[in-house]
């Protein structure tokens, strides 16, 4: 039952998967009925069992809203229990893990830019919940979380915020600048990574591949003239790709009702069919995601979708947050829309897991993001010859040119893996 292993490259904590694999462990019905209880509302259990272990239970997401389409993803839903706890892991880990470089940021431990994913950690876990090998994503600030679900470590990204040597990219790319296979990274030019995103799914159209792209942006970036270009360009060729704004209400300090005529972000593909989804709920997000495969994969071109989420800090470490939005209205949407919190009592009222199942987990993901906040702290730097390597891909060993025109250094090594290997030898 390695439901983390599959996901993830972090040692498996064996407390989690220990407590997947007690399934014995009877209730009563009264107790089950009580539990359903406690359901947030508007969430409607339609399957429950007596054991405190249940393998699967059934759900109802918000309904989605549609645009130019006849029929839209399942509003019943089925969750396994595995996979109740694989999302409740990832999404706290990606929150803890936020924290953290918010701390770090604090500390001046992280320089430059950092914008953190706070409150919308559905949207991510929902998402890669629904992609397949080989479907990519590529997105715009908020990348930490991605850049661990699509394979990165805890330490890798943290080290890589701190300019560490046991970072994502050696240090070299800072917080907007990190990658995996299939994930084109976080990209600093607001809007610029959506007609990249069409362009990753041409080249699956191209090669007959039964993949899609996820192209993101927020708000903040939906009036962009390339996204609108991007979108024709997609249609014209039908290509395999879901533009999805993460619609987290402000576009930096400026609220979308006041950035955009119109706020119906999902509709204006305009001859594009676009799809609402509820992105504080990890559920729904996985139901459109899936729906959104097939119809890519039927030749029916791109999708244009909106993720109604909410993100509890500032645009970036240097917003506080709280001077177009009050304290309260932050509070309000914690108590009642959290992505967190909604999951988890959704999943211990159907019975899937225990409080004490989730207390460990949070355990074990406070453990792994000490040990990785430590090491983003201790760990060492790039040697400056590091400076001339990565330049250019597969050519020979080229002159480059310093930080002054007098200044000329030949390339030892090409890549900084090249370099690292030479001076451990």
């Amino acid at each position: 039952m390695a439901f983390l292993a599959k996901f993830t490259r972090t040692k498996v904590p064996q407390t989690a998967v220990s407590m997947v694999q007690q399934q014995t462990q009877q209730v009563s019905v009264a107790a089950a009925t009580g539990l359903a209880a406690k359901a947030p509302a508007g969430i409607q259990i339609q399957q429950q069992r007596t054991y405190a272990a249940t393998t699967e239970a059934k759900f109802q997401t918000k309904p989605y809203k549609l645009h130019k389409l006849d029929t839209g993803p399942s509003n019943d839903v089925t969750l396994s229990r595995d996979d109740a706890l694989k999302y409740y892991f990832q999404m706290q880990l990606i929150r803890r893990m936020e924290t953290a470089a918010g701390n770090l940021y604090k500390e001046k431990k992280i320089r430059g830019f950092c914008h953190l994913y706070t409150g919308q950690e559905a949207c991510a876990v929902g998402m890669k919940a629904a992609m397949v090998q080989d479907d990519a994503v590529i997105t715009a600030y908020r990348c930490h979380g991605w850049t661990y679900l699509m394979g990165s470590t805890v330490n890798d990204v943290l080290c890589e915020l701190t300019g560490k040597i046991s970072g994502n990219v050696y240090g070299k790319g800072g917080s907007m600048h990190m990658y995996e296979p299939h994930f084109y990274g976080g990209n600093g030019i607001v809007g610029a990574q959506v007609p990249l995103g069409a362009g990753v799914a041409f080249a699956y159209k191209y090669r007959n591949q039964k993949n899609i792209c996820i192209s993101l942006y927020g708000d903040g970036a939906a009036n962009q003239g390339q996204l609108f270009e991007a979108t024709n360009m997609a249609k014209l060729w039908n290509l395999p790709v879901v533009f999805i704004c993460e619609n987290n209400g402000f576009g930096m300090g400026t609220s979308a009702q006041r950035s955009s005529a119109s706020t119906e972000y999902y509709t204006r593909g305009d001859y594009v069919p676009g799809l609402w989804v509820d992105g504080m709920d990890v559920l729904a997000v996985r139901e459109a995601i899936r729906f959104a495969r097939d119809y890519c994969n039927a030749g029916n071109g791109p999708l244009m979708m909106e993720m109604a989420t909410y993100r509890y800090g500032g645009h970036s470490m240097s917003d506080p947050g709280t001077t177009y939005r009050t304290r309260d209205e932050i509070q309000e949407v914690r108590k009642t829309r959290d992505p967190i919190t909604g999951f988890k009592d959704r999943i211990i009222a159907s019975n899937l897991a225990t409080e004490e199942e989730l207390k460990n987990i949070d355990k074990d993901v406070r453990k792994e993001v000490e040990n990785a906040t430590a090491l983003s702290v201790s760990d060492g730097v790039l040697p400056d010859e590091a400076l001339y390597t990565d330049i250019y891909h597969d050519t020979p060993n080229l002159s480059i040119r310093g930080t002054t025109i007098d200044r000329v250094v030949t390339q030892k090594y090409q890549t900084t893996a090249d370099l690292l290997k030479a001076v451990k030898a």
